[in-house]
């Protein structure tokens, strides 16, 4: 154990000067992971904006119309006037329309009976739409949209009907508004593309530390700042300013890419934004920081980050509602600072949140930046030793 005196045991800002030049020289000797960390994160962006789009343009339909009449003609007119459908065909057998459901050639397929104008003026017609559910995105789109359509067109036909005949159209007993908050075009680029810049700066910024101190045990140069009389907290502040520096110019590069190239507004303050995203990456810094303590060598700091990473995806938020999860893995995903930071950056995107409604948050994070700082310096300290 090394013995320090009374002023070497104190906190000293030459010292951690001292590591933080070292570290971004040691940055600089290697610019294609400084590159990396630049603008592998813009790229990730855009390859995973692009992939993540789950809005449904318009849904693909062959058509058997047995009936061949003016009526079934402005039945399949009301269907396509809007884009909701695109006809891809037009078939003779239902046969043929199960093979190419069979096939993933259309999303759904419908029915038009041959007595469907017969039926329609006594109010008994049925037409069958033939779903493929085997992609739930497009079956409920297509079950929405036909259930939505054939309803005002089923009360546009009785309307007419009733016009006909003389008798007095009621007016319905119901009427409704909506109004969508937030989102109101429901663009799913809005919701998604915050959150990937979430999940994203975790993973680079994880990765970066957790082979910092990693690289200083295989590299055999840990030994020498052992023999000095660098401080723990001393090191570990040092090595985590450079990579800090890095990570926001990172962030500032993604965000940038998320509001320019897709498009996607914030509502809220920005201000308040990037003050809350250099938390997130101080604690996820911190994080990849006591990664690198404990890990023996550079492919178990892999492991141990992929074993952060991928649950961050599946239990923060990110893809599936948390809401709908069991109590255990509502708890689990609350041990992820990823899952504090989508709502953090959902709110101030989406609702214009304040820190006055985003304050819970913002100090789970910060309590994840002192626990894993004390842990991380403990750790160093008794390897010190």
């Amino acid at each position: 154990m090394i013995r320090l005196n009374s002023r070497e045991k104190r906190f000293r800002f030459v010292r951690l000067q001292a590591i933080v030049r070292k570290e971004f020289i040691q940055i600089k000797k290697d610019p294609a992971s400084l590159a990396i960390a630049l603008i592998l994160p813009v790229l990730l962006l855009v390859l995973l904006g692009y992939a993540m789009n789950d809005d449904v343009e318009s849904v693909h339909l062959s058509v058997l119309d047995q009936s061949q009449t003016a009526e079934s003609r402005e039945l399949i007119d009301r269907l396509t006037s809007q884009g909701d459908f695109n006809i891809m065909s037009y078939e003779h057998n239902v046969s043929v329309l199960e093979h190419l459901l069979d096939k993933g050639d259309i999303h759904a397929g419908l029915i038009i009976p041959a007595d469907y104008s017969k039926e329609l003026a006594t109010d008994t017609a049925v037409v069958q739409f033939l779903i493929d559910g085997s992609d739930p995105t497009y079956a409920q789109e297509a079950l929405f949209r036909s259930e939505s359509l054939l309803l005002n067109y089923a009360q546009t036909v009785q309307t007419e009907q009733l016009v006909r005949s003389g008798a007095e159209v009621p007016n319905s007993p119901l009427k409704h508004e909506t109004q969508v908050f937030y989102n109101p075009s429901m663009d799913s680029m809005e919701f998604n593309i915050p959150a990937l810049i979430g999940l994203i700066m975790q993973e680079v910024t994880l990765i970066l530390t957790a082979f910092a101190l990693v690289r200083e045990k295989e590299q055999g140069t840990i030994e020498q700042l052992i023999v000095t009389p660098i401080r723990p907290v001393e090191l570990i502040i040092g090595k985590l300013v450079p990579y800090t520096v890095i990570g926001t110019m990172s962030f500032a590069f993604v965000l940038l890419a998320g509001v320019f190239w897709f498009d996607v507004s914030i509502a809220g303050d920005p201000f308040l934004l990037v003050l809350l995203s250099l938390l997130f990456l101080v604690a996820t810094l911190a994080m990849g920081i006591f990664i690198s303590t404990i890990a023996k060598n550079q492919l178990q700091a892999m492991y141990m980050s992929f074993a952060v990473i991928l649950p961050s995806v599946i239990l923060s938020g990110f893809v599936f509602p948390r809401e709908s999860m069991p109590m255990l893995i509502q708890l689990l995903g609350g041990l992820i600072p990823l899952t504090y930071f989508l709502e953090i950056l959902r709110g101030i995107f989406l609702k214009a949140n304040s820190l006055q409604l985003l304050w819970p948050q913002s100090l789970v994070l910060l309590g994840f930046t002192v626990l894993l700082s004390i842990a991380t310096i403990a750790k160093f300290k008794k390897h010190l030793q």
